[in-house]
């Protein structure tokens, strides 16, 4: 029985105040022309996260981005890929305003998507993708509680606002500002103060952090 391994990828970014995910739009069977994560075959003698940034470049040309990625689980239901028997290694990744992508090899067009467009709609997405992104979702938001990651998705220095919207558009809901600053700046090693201010945002002089050396918030920032 022909069997093959393939990793496939969640990668996430606010674009326009919304998360989006990046898919890919397939050029060849099977599910020609429906959405799909992107990703691909290992190849021989590739190791799986070095195949999950291969396929990254190769399906939308994005490459060498300054983004998070881990491995998010494994999925072998046997008939999820009708070529054979495929298990897929998913892997998930977080970035600050990533560009657009291109399409390349056998996809024939990649874009960003609002999630909350596409994860309604399982059926729009090939294989099972659709519980691939819910899956890679809900772990998104839930570390958002427990670890740094939301800072991921911010630029090197921010300020506890863009930190908070971060928060708000990956979980869906609106946080009170003032709850919000004294829980971050309370969580030993999330953040660091720095010695500037911006007005980037408008209004009065806002400080800048940037990410502390905390791997574990405690106490978890609760949704």
């Amino acid at each position: 029985m022909a069997f093959g391994v393939t990793v496939d990828l969640v990668v996430f970014t606010i674009r326009d105040d919304r998360l989006c995910a990046l898919f890919v739009r397939r050029g060849i069977p099977p599910h020609r022309d429906r959405w799909a994560l992107p990703g691909g075959f290992v190849l021989e003698e590739e190791g799986l996260l070095d195949a999950a940034r291969r396929e990254l470049a190769d399906e939308t040309g994005l490459d060498d981005l300054p983004i998070h990625l881990e491995q998010l689980a494994t999925y072998g239901d046997p008939g999820r890929d009708p070529r054979m028997r495929v298990v897929s290694v998913a892997y998930l990744a977080f970035g600050p305003e990533l560009p657009e992508p291109e399409a390349g090899t056998d996809a024939a067009e990649a874009r960003w998507r609002p999630v909350d467009e596409m994860a309604p709609h399982p059926d729009q997405l090939a294989f099972d993708h659709a519980q691939i992104l819910s899956d890679g979702l809900e772990r998104a938001r839930a570390k958002l509680e427990y670890s740094p990651l939301a800072t991921a998705f911010c630029a090197e220095e921010f300020t506890v606002a863009e930190l908070r919207h971060v928060y708000e558009v990956v979980w869906g809901i609106e946080l009170d500002p003032r709850n919000f600053h004294r829980k971050v700046t309370g969580s030993p090693g999330f953040l660091v103060p720095t010695d500037r201010r911006t007005t980037r945002n408008g209004g009065r002089p806002a400080l800048l952090y940037r990410r502390g050396d905390a791997t574990v918030l405690n106490p978890p920032i609760a949704r």
